[in-house]
């Protein structure tokens, strides 16, 4: 049987709803979401692998396109326009309830200077109005990419057209990853983002920029217990206490809401260990950057 795959590019400004878009397009929760811009991190895999005939589809979910603040802004940048050159087409997403501004077409200069085909993707079409979406779609078409598809990914309609459309621009060859695989994420990566996703639904303000979860380790003892090890960094004393929050009841829910996700991924009990540390402006220091894998 012939087999082809591509790999796709998901990119645009922050909150578009790009993690979301990843997710429904694969069929299942590969990356993690939040109304947070900037909650994507790292470029994160998902796989779609469809027969008759087989083919794969890999999308690449990327950080939000930004003006930089800080060292982690600027990293974050660098692995978008990094993964233009390593990919067979980009999903160019806006979101349909916003005028398209000098951020996208900052976006859609990089897009056309990359020679990659394009296709934009006008996302949340369920709750913009349908003049909103007309008006989006004709101007965006200046633009002159391959496509232009209005979905809505948070209900998981329109993705078809999107499928069709990249069909089209997958290569003859192997599958790069087994079938029945959907992310090519480390289980400690994936842990530490579904730890990262509660705290961002329930902080405010700026501390969830300030936020970041690395995992130390994750051991399966001898009772079968799966035994996760994480600590929560944040940048200044005072934002300590609110991670953890009144009697400790905030750390207690998110441990609590990780744990029962961690074990539907491992199909085993899971004793989580959330610790919080302070780790002075680590956004803006690059040998803490290093050490928290940016």
């Amino acid at each position: 049987m012939t087999t082809a795959s591509g790999f796709f590019a998901i990119v645009g400004r922050p909150n578009v709803g790009k993690s979301t878009l990843v997710n429904a397009l694969v069929g299942t929760k590969v990356a993690i979401t939040s109304s947070r811009p900037q909650t994507t991190r790292n470029t994160i895999r998902g796989v779609l692998t469809l027969n008759d005939p087989q083919r794969q589809y890999v999308f690449i979910d990327t950080p939000g396109l930004h003006k930089p603040k800080n060292s982690l802004g600027e990293r974050l940048n660098k692995l978008v326009y990094g993964s233009l050159g390593e990919v067979d087409a980009a999903l160019f997403v806006i979101d349909a309830t916003k005028k398209i501004g000098p951020g996208d077409r900052l976006i859609a200069d990089r897009l056309k200077a990359s020679s990659v085909p394009v296709l934009v993707v006008v996302n949340k079409i369920d709750i913009a109005k349908p003049d909103q979406v007309i008006d989006q779609l004709r101007v965006a078409g200046e633009w002159d990419f391959h496509a232009y598809v209005p979905v809505s990914a948070l209900k998981e309609k329109g993705t078809e057209p999107i499928i069709e459309e990249l069909t089209s621009l997958l290569t003859d060859g192997p599958l790069f990853f087994p079938e029945d695989m959907v992310t090519d994420q480390p289980d400690q990566l994936w842990a530490a983002e579904l730890v990262r996703e509660k705290f961002l639904r329930r902080l405010r303000e700026e501390l969830p920029h300030s936020l970041a979860v690395v995992v130390e380790e994750i051991e399966t003892r001898p009772n079968g217990v799966v035994a996760v090890s994480a600590t929560v960094y944040v940048e200044r004393k005072s934002q300590k206490g609110i991670v953890i929050g009144k009697g400790g009841t905030l750390l207690r829910d998110v441990g609590t809401e990780t744990r029962g996700e961690l074990e539907r991924l491992f199909g085993a009990r899971v004793f989580l260990d959330l610790r919080v540390k302070v780790e002075a402006d680590w956004q803006r220091r690059d040998s803490s950057l290093d050490r928290m894998g940016f």
